[in-house]
């Protein structure tokens, strides 16, 4: 990662969130696009070896993304986002969690409310995020099945993927 911008993850069990701040060396339209483009966001989100392959994505008030997250071996985890605001290149906010390759929500694990805001600085953006759980219990499930190291590789490769736009 480049040590000159910022990534913060903080956790806090007593409101049963996760607060993470990072930056990306790219204009905002491009760090927009990269986030809500199915094409886009298949490059990136899915910490190697693993890799996201989305079945569908409606990007607007009241629609979803629905993808797997795909092992080496092609075994499949699916999740489903429903995006319940949209302002373009400022904010969105889903809620989702895990579900089986029709979109069926599973209860059996962990689901969040995302409240992601894009933030304009000096020929960078930075990214803040806030996952928000129903139970402390959800909150830690999803810091075991290891979501600040997925996270952190995620955003490398986005980092990486930004760097390809560059002339």
């Amino acid at each position: 990662m480049n040590p000159t911008l910022a990534f913060d993850f903080i956790v806090n069990k007593e409101n049963k969130t996760i607060h993470i701040t990072r930056e990306f060396a790219a204009d905002l339209e491009l760090v927009w696009r990269a986030w809500t483009t199915p094409e886009l966001l298949d490059q990136w989100w899915g910490p190697q070896p693993w890799r996201a392959e989305t079945k569908t994505m409606d990007f607007r008030e009241g629609g979803f993304w629905h993808y797997a997250m795909v092992s080496p071996e092609g075994e499949k985890h699916w999740s489903k986002a429903n995006f319940i605001t949209i302002r373009k290149e400022r904010s969105f906010t889903i809620h989702g969690g895990f579900c089986d390759e029709n979109g069926t929500i599973n209860p059996a694990f962990p689901q969040n409310l995302w409240e992601n805001n894009f933030i304009p600085k000096e020929h960078k953006v930075r990214v803040d995020i806030l996952l928000t759980y129903d139970t402390l219990a959800d909150l830690e499930k999803e810091i075991e099945m290891g979501f600040k190291e997925g996270m952190t590789i995620d955003f490398q490769q986005l980092d990486e993927l930004l760097l390809t736009f560059k002339k």
